[in-house]
């Protein structure tokens, strides 16, 4: 496990009520059922995808970032690659993380996050 996945995971995990889950052979990070993070770690390439209503068209001007497969990029989610030996922004994937959990978490458990994630 390398060691942007093992802090966004634990990042994630941290979240109220957050729970993990495998399926597919992935992990997907939850909320009530709802998955708000996949991670993935195969091949040494690291990804990760988060639904980002509010950054979205932002995040889509990096070059390791595109919209998610399967038709879920119509819907806000965006999928982020990193290939061996590539440094992820940890601040900036954690601020992801925390954007994509308020969009599937119920009003009440996004607003226990704090303002500066």
């Amino acid at each position: 496990m390398s060691g942007a996945f093992a802090a966004l995971r634990a990042h994630g995990l941290a979240f109220p009520e957050a729970e993990e889950d495998h399926p597919w052979g992935h992990t997907a990070l939850k909320v009530k059922g709802k998955t708000f993070v996949w991670l993935d770690e195969t091949d040494g390439l690291f990804s990760l995808t988060v639904k980002l209503p509010v950054s979205r068209d932002f995040a889509e001007m990096f070059d390791f970032a595109s919209p998610a497969g399967y038709g879920l990029g119509k819907s806000g989610w965006i999928s982020c690659r990193f290939a061996p030996g590539e440094k992820p922004d940890l601040d900036l994937m954690k601020r992801w993380l925390a954007e994509s959990y308020r969009a599937v978490a119920p009003k009440k458990l996004g607003a226990l996050l704090s303002a500066d994630e």
